[in-house]
């Protein structure tokens, strides 16, 4: 039993770890394993206004996407557009 509990545990935490909360924000290195696309092609699609804007977190480095527009993005990305 015991081990069952185990596994069951383990398991939620791997599902809870394959996914992205609704709110906040995501790095690169978060969103790289959802995304089916090269870092350049989802810069493109940026400017074109076809994938959510990344927003800096303090230095030039530090960007990130927000997660609610990454959200409506995976339920529509032929469809979707950033809101002006």
């Amino acid at each position: 039993m015991a081990a069952t509990a185990q596994l069951a545990a383990s398991t939620d935490a791997q599902s809870e770890s394959q996914s992205l909360p609704l709110d906040g924000f995501s790095r690169w290195r978060d969103l790289r394993k959802f995304i089916p696309l090269s870092h350049e092609a989802v810069r493109q699609r940026e400017l074109k206004g076809r994938f959510p804007k990344r927003v800096q977190l303090g230095s030039a480095r530090c960007v990130a996407w927000p997660n609610r527009e990454l959200h409506r993005w995976f339920a529509d990305p032929l469809g979707y557009r950033v809101e002006p």
